[in-house]
């Protein structure tokens, strides 16, 4: 199965966990190229491993995936929150 956004959006954190751990051990570059789509932070994500060498690695990765959703959905909220504090005339 490619690294879709779509399949796993709609997961839980379980199933979100062995979406992460299946592309680990079968599709390694795809799930590269899905992280970095999703703007998961290299470094961080480096770190939290580096940190917890023997915790699921899945788990780690399904969590700073849902923490960067997380972020991206409040950083949209706070734009559209000041997009509504433009005066009418200044809008384009």
């Amino acid at each position: 199965m490619p690294a879709e956004i779509q399949p796993w959006e709609n997961l839980d954190a379980k199933a979100l966990v062995e979406y992460v751990n299946n592309l680990v051990t079968s599709d390694f570059p795809a799930l590269l190229n899905l992280l970095y789509r999703l703007d998961v932070s290299e470094h961080k994500l480096k770190d939290m491993l580096a940190q917890h060498p023997s915790e699921d690695a899945g788990r780690i990765i399904a969590a700073l995936i849902i923490e960067r959703q997380q972020q991206k959905l409040q950083s949209r909220a706070a734009f559209r929150k000041n997009e509504n504090d433009i005066p009418e005339e200044d809008r384009w």
